[in-house]
Parts: C-alpha cells; structure tokens; sequence
C-alpha cells in the first residue's frame, strides 16, 4: 500500500504533509522504521540491547558497558553501533553509585548511533534526515549546547577517538533529535526515542489528527487518521500532552522546540470549552479565572464576574505546585493510589474549575485504577464507587471529545474502563427491582455498543503495546456480550 500522504512547502512552515486522499478514523496513512533509536536524554542506565534497567554488574563482553547478557550484546541496535565505538576505543563505561539516578554517560549514545547510521545509509540521511530542523542558531545561545559540548561532543571527539565527526554535525544530530525525536515504549517499559523523518514532517496542532502506535520490539511506527481528514487536509501531530492547559503546553514547545504554538485551540480563553486551565474564583461564588490573552506568559488573568485578578506567573505556580503533588503519587498503584490521588483531587476542588488540566489527568489515573486496584476491583466495587467511576469515565472524555478526538489511545481505553461499571450497575438496579426488563435490556446495550467503540478504536494499537493487548481483550469481551446478549438478560 502507498502511503496516503503527500509532502509540500512554504515559506511560513517549511515542510508539511497533507493526505492524498480523502481519510476515514483508523485509515492506515504510513508506516515507517526508525533512523536510529536509543535511550533519552538524562536516562538513567538502561541495557543497550533491551533499554531493561541495569544494575551495571553485567557488562558487554566486547565493549564493556550494560547490557542484561549475551542475547542483548548481540542485538544489531549494540553491536553494530556503539559497541564497536567503545571496544576499538577502550573506552568502558564507569561504574556509578546510583543505577536508577540519571547518567551521563548514556547521553552520547543515540547522538552516536545517528552519526554511525549516518554513514551506514547516506542516502536515507540525505533523503529524510539532512532537511531536519536542528535550530543550532538559537541553540548556541542555551545551555544545552554547552551541555552537549561537554557530554557528547568532547567525549565523543576526545576518549572515543571520532574525530572524523565535525563538531557542528554532532551539535546538528543532537538538535535533530531533541527537535523531531518521538518517544516509545520499550518491552521493558522504559521511554526511549526514535526518529522517524516521515512523522517529524508533520506539523504540530494542539488537537492533532493523526494517530500514532510504536512496536515495542522492532520500534517501527504505524500512523493513521484518527477523525475524518479532507483529500488535501493538512495532517498533524501533537508534539506535547494534549491534556496539558496552554500555558504549559506553550511553555514546553518553546523551550524544547523553539516555536510558539498558534493553534485554534491555543488562542481561546476556554481551550475550546474545555477549561482545561481555568481556575475557580475564590473572591465570587460564580466566576471563573481566565487568561486575558492566552498567547502572552505574562499576561493578566481576570475573573470573569468580579474584580479579581492575579497574572500568568502567579498561575504558574500553582500549576506546578498541584504538578508536584501529582507527580509524587505516580508510582502508587494500589489502594494507597487511589486513596492519594482523591486526597489530592479533593484538594483543589476549590481551586480549579472540573474539567480543569490537572482535575483531568487526576481522572485518568483514577478511571483505570478504580476496578484494578487491589480491594477495588470491578466485582468488589459497591455500586457508589461504581457510580464514581462512570462519573469519572464520562466526565474525562468529554475533555477528551475536543482535545483528543476520534481514534485515540486514551479514549479507546477510558472508553473499555466505562462498559463494565455500566454492566454491573444495571445488573444490580434490575436484581433490587430499580428498573424494569426494557430498562435493563436498553442500558446493557449502551454498555455493549460503548465496548465495541473501544475494540474499534484499540484495534489499531499494535498487538504486543499494553493497549494493543487490552484492545484483544476487549474484543474477546465484546463478542461475548454479543454471543450471550439475551441469556445475560434472561438470567439476571
């Protein structure tokens, strides 16, 4: 199949990518294989075969530097690459107090791999990769270019003797990749990069239109339209967190991408209705804080019923106090999860307006914790926290609906969260007589089309990604549902 997208060019934009044709929700646009891939930017050790954390006492029999064993030394991502490097050189990696603290050393790695590969296929370099941005102009003037002097261009040059490599080509390669890199789970589970030069053609819209799914082996990437796109519509990816607020997402995109975002959604007050950055007014019983001009990081913010008015720093502030909070729990997954997570949602009920960025991502954690957690799980669950999570469930997407439309991750999961809730409490409002056979009947099949949304969505994940796996389920699941509908009914 070709693929379903055509590249042209502006001034304004440079490179951009519209569909060739007129693209359905799931529509397969491209496919395509990462350049090169490699741990992160302040990643801590990682194996450099499986990217599985190390404790670093196992080392590469060649090279010296982490691996799990034997089979990762081996994987072509390591002994084609690196691993050479570093055995020709002699140089070996360091031993570090800390395994699970950020290393150093790990920051040449993918900068090094896209140098090698460079060499290994100069056509595809020059085809995909040369045209990339790397804004070396504005990057001098940062502290990360002399980070990078330090920690990949000195070593790389000095102990790893590649001195065939020019300084500005290494500086060029690292602003590649902190610029169009895309991150992907590994097996193990941790965020590693890739860059894929099709995808990073994409312009970036705060409401993307595109969908994308990363091979946690092979790491290839599939991208397919997740709403409906005009033949010659433009298509985007999102660059940042969609359920961040503006000023967040704005922040981040000029900082590590060095542009200002002036997408629609960007440029009102409300982010499309959402409110995902509006704050309650703690003067007024009714008004609501809002930014006086979103695009300004200095700006006044005003409420919109009385005279009260802070700035854009000050809401900052409190954006990242409640980030913190957020951050501290995120590891916590059990019923101490749940039970922080609504310690803090509690919190700043007062603060922030309910469909507020951080009341949303507090949401999304607790929509798939509820009915997992242990002593929270779906059959354990009373009906009143049944009824939390379909609040929860509902209430996240429509957030979702306008931020993340279509064909998303999020919403094929937070979808597949709701069906089973809506199962089980219209089970129990029949059995305690509540409701009556045409009522049951109706609101299990809301629950059964709701599940077969999800499959429709999940089944685009690819299958061995967390999603992927749940979206087999759901499939499992749904035709279940479908099979068994009227005995499910007869029998309750």
């Amino acid at each position: 199949m070709s693929d379903l997208f055509t590249i042209k060019r502006n001034e304004k934009v440079g490179r951009f990518a519209v569909a060739s044709r007129a693209l359905k929700p799931g529509d397969l646009i491209f496919t395509e294989t990462p350049f090169a891939y490699g741990p992160k930017s302040d990643s801590p050790p990682l194996c450099l075969g499986c990217f599985a954390p190390v404790d670093c006492t196992v080392l590469c029999s060649h090279c010296s530097w982490p691996v799990c064993g034997p089979e990762c030394e081996a994987k072509p991502s390591h002994r084609d690459f690196e691993c050479g490097v570093f055995a020709s050189a002699g140089v070996k990696f360091q031993a570090v107090e800390d395994p699970t603290n950020v290393c150093l050393q790990y920051e040449c790695i993918t900068p090094l791999r896209v140098l090698l590969m460079k060499e290994k296929d100069p056509k595809r370099w020059q085809e995909e990769i040369e045209a990339m941005e790397s804004h070396n102009d504005v990057r001098k003037t940062k502290p990360i270019w002399e980070f990078n002097q330090v920690n990949i261009v000195d070593y790389l040059k000095g102990p790893c003797k590649l001195d065939r490599f020019a300084d500005e080509l290494i500086h060029t390669v690292c602003g590649i990749l902190e610029i169009n890199a895309f991150e992907a789970r590994a097996s193990s589970g941790y965020l590693i990069r890739c860059l894929f030069p099709k995808l990073a053609i994409l312009s970036h819209n705060c409401v993307s239109n595109v969908h994308h799914s990363v091979d946690c082996d092979t790491f290839q990437v599939s991208v397919s339209a997740s709403v409906e796109v005009p033949e010659s519509g433009e298509l985007f990816s999102s660059y940042t967190y969609s359920l961040w607020p503006t000023l967040v997402r704005r922040e981040f995109l000029k900082e590590s991408k060095y542009f200002e975002c002036m997408c629609d959604r960007c440029k009102d007050k409300t982010e499309l209705g959402t409110h995902l950055g509006t704050l309650k007014c703690n003067k007024c019983d009714n008004g609501v804080i809002l930014s006086t001009d979103p695009l300004s990081f200095t700006c006044e913010w005003k409420c919109t019923h009385c005279e009260f008015k802070t700035s854009a720093i000050a809401v900052r502030k409190v954006y990242e106090a409640v980030q913190t909070e957020i951050d501290a729990v995120e590891m916590l997954s059990g019923p101490e999860g749940i039970e922080q997570r609504e310690a803090i949602f509690r919190k700043y009920r007062s603060v922030f307006h309910p469909k507020n960025a951080y009341m949303t991502i507090l949401r999304t954690s607790l929509s798939q914790l509820y009915g997992r957690a242990e002593g929270y799980t779906v059959e354990d669950l009373p009906d009143l926290l049944l009824e939390r999570k379909v609040e929860l469930c509902n209430q996240l997407l429509e957030v979702l609906d306008v931020v993340e439309p279509g064909h998303s991750r999020i919403r094929g999961v937070t979808l597949y969260e709701l069906h089973a809730p809506l199962l089980i409490l219209a089970r129990n409002q029949y059995t305690s007589g509540m409701i009556d056979k045409e009522q049951f009947r109706k609101k299990m099949e809301e629950a059964v089309e709701i599940l077969g949304k999800a499959v429709e969505i999940l089944k685009i994940e690819v299958p061995n990604s967390n999603e992927g796996q749940l979206g087999l389920v759901a499939q499992q699941a749904y035709e279940g549902l479908k099979q068994n509908f009227e005995l499910l009914i007869e029998t309750a």
